[in-house]
């Protein structure tokens, strides 16, 4: 009853016309989505287009996105509001050329500027001559594409020869059974070998094998068949590829073997004594929990330590009141053993040049309850230069001297298998080189005045010749001593000869180890006798050609005068070197030369 025709126009529908716009036309749709084409509601009747409020009282801002002449558009339309809509359509045609018009302006304006740009990029882009420093990057620029070029045309070839390799790495067990029989054809070649092959052939072929086989380099290899022969070398490779047992060492400054084993037992703990050499040690299998953390360590009841460093200490085999250097001491293993032998009554001087291994040092020290030990940190082979300090005044020398030296290794592969590879020539050189200052150092430091002692113990976990019995006969030219027996019952004699060198005879007494025949690290160990504190003077060669026999003569008894004084000291006459003496003036330089046997 409200409805009438005078407020029945806002029922009419309202219809869609489609509006153009310079930019991109969007709309969305009923589900959201964004469509090309935008749509303006218009009435029928009035045709005034009414601003639309959403439901926070905002207008749609529409007609502010709008160019002007769009807008323009919009008013003509909304001015003929009462046109049909085959009108429409003209309008839609007369809006397009509005704005092709406009754009057309805006065409123009930028034509008209474009001449002033094209002049100033003209002014900029004036040639001129590339400084040298330009022209050094362009020809390093030039340098790197062609070597990239040159790495992509090897890479092609790599990839290209790739398919005449095998896809698959060589089988280690046919490389195992070639080595057997290549070890059986070598053993009885004679009779075994291959028409028109030669030993040297079949020895390259081993060598190849072994290094894939067992992961060595070619230098370490070359070294090993040198020293072993070829069925005991397979004997060591093979051992180097087991762990050696763990052992520990029994503290009787806290405890003794036979309680401390029972405790570990109970505690669910494997272990049998090490051997009848040991009197301290014990092996361990296996346990049920770890052994460097039991009460019984912590206590420093015992100490975790390898069996063959055991062997130094008792070669060195110290008395009760002796003052000890231990001139590498690290980490106070060999230390602890010495204290515990002397029962903690003298003196021992721990020495190590590296500060970060000492603190190993002083903590296993307190924990085992050594007493007579004082901690160092200085060069070995500056020790005995410190004679002018108040140190030395006091103490006057020492009775023995224990020699762990540095060395590369080669006995402890199976702690270390980084050595089977990262070692040559050089590194091996170069220990060898330092060694040689330590054991001289080592014997200067020694008292040969000592009523019990006078003894210094060279040891490495090394097999190297270079680096034990080339060492040890070295000392052996150089100062005034002997090698005595090691007291030990077992291990093999050293090298009295290896390849073209000759050593002392007296080597016989030094003592080496192997993993494969003693079941512990690789070792070497020696033991001289100090006779004499006196340094022999090396022979001054003539200044002169030999053709002066008053020049050589007068070299030769230069050092005749110190032997007076050598009889007169306390000395024992009797373990005094012969001194060298000139049988003949006219001998050669070449004569004069060699080495005088001790």
């Amino acid at each position: 009853s409200g409805f009438s025709d005078d407020n029945s126009k806002w029922l009419a529908p309202a219809k869609a016309k489609k509006i153009t716009s310079k930019g991109k036309n969007m709309e969305l749709s009923s589900d959201g989505e964004v469509e090309e084409d935008s749509w303006e509601m218009e009435e029928e009747e009035d045709g005034s287009s009414e601003e639309m409020v959403d439901d926070y009282g905002a207008s749609s801002s529409e007609e502010e996105e709008l160019l002007p002449i769009e807008k323009a558009a919009l008013k003509q339309k909304s001015d003929r509001g009462g046109l049909s809509e085959d009108n429409s359509e003209e309008e839609e045609e007369a809006v397009e050329e509005a704005v092709e018009e406009a754009t057309g302006q805006k065409m123009g304006q930028k034509e008209e500027e474009s001449p002033d740009l094209q002049l100033n990029l003209d002014v900029d882009e004036e040639f001129k001559l590339p400084t040298n420093e330009q022209i050094e990057r362009e020809d390093i620029l030039f340098i790197f594409v062609l070597i990239k070029s040159l790495c992509a045309c090897f890479l092609v070839v790599c990839d290209s020869l790739m398919v005449f390799l095998p896809a698959e790495p060589p089988d280690l067990h046919i490389i195992h059974q070639r080595i057997k029989g290549n070890m059986e054809v070598l053993q009885d070649f004679v009779v075994k070998r291959e028409e028109g092959r030669t030993r040297q052939e079949y020895l390259e072929l081993l060598r190849r094998d072994m290094a894939a086989y067992y992961s060595y380099s070619d230098f370490l290899l070359m070294k090993l068949m040198d020293i072993f022969p070829l069925p005991e070398l397979i004997n060591f490779l093979e051992a180097n590829e087991v762990p050696r047992p763990v052992t520990i060492r029994t503290n009787t400054l806290k405890t003794r073997r036979r309680d401390l084993a029972q405790a570990l037992i109970n505690r669910g703990v494997n272990l049998d004594p090490l051997g009848k050499w040991s009197k301290t040690g014990l092996v361990i299998y296996d346990s049920s929990v770890p052994i460097g953390a039991t009460p019984e360590y912590l206590a420093g009841h015992y100490m975790l330590q390898g069996a063959s460093s055991l062997l130094p200490v008792m070669a060195l085999a110290p008395q009760e009141n002796e003052r000890i250097l231990d001139m590498c001491c690290a980490p106070g293993g060999k230390t602890s053993y010495i204290a515990q032998l002397m029962k903690n009554t003298g003196m021992i001087l721990a020495n190590d040049s590296n500060a970060e291994r000492l603190r190993s040092v002083v903590g296993n020290l307190h924990r085992l309850g050594v007493t007579n030990a004082i901690v160092s940190n200085c060069d070995g082979r500056q020790f005995p230069k410190v004679r002018s300090c108040r140190l030395w005044g006091v103490l006057g020398g020492f009775d023995r001297v224990l020699l762990d030296a540095p060395c590369s290794g080669t006995g402890v592969i199976s702690k270390d298998p980084a050595v089977k590879t990262n070692k040559d020539e050089k590194d091996i050189l170069r220990c060898a080189h330092l060694q040689k200052e330590l054991l001289l150092s080592a014997i200067d430091s020694v008292n040969a005045a000592s009523e019990t002692g006078g003894y210094i113990v060279y040891c490495t976990c090394s097999i190297m010749v270079e680096e034990n019995e080339w060492v040890v006969d070295y000392a052996l030219k150089k100062r005034n001593v002997r090698l005595v027996a090691t007291g030990l019952d077992f291990g093999k004699e050293g090298f009295t000869r290896f390849k073209d060198r000759r050593f002392h005879p007296s080597l016989k007494s030094t003592r080496r180890f192997y993993p494969h025949t003693h079941n512990m690290d690789g070792f070497f160990i020696a033991k001289f006798k100090k006779f004499s504190n006196a340094i022999p003077q090396a022979q001054k060669e003539p200044a002169v050609e030999a053709t002066a026999p008053s020049t050589v003569a007068g070299t030769a008894m230069e050092p005749q005068p110190k032997k007076k004084k050598l009889e007169g000291s306390k000395v024992d006459k009797e373990q005094k070197p012969p001194q060298p003496t000139l049988k003949k003036k006219s001998r050669s330089l070449q004569a004069q030369r060699r080495p005088l046997k001790a």
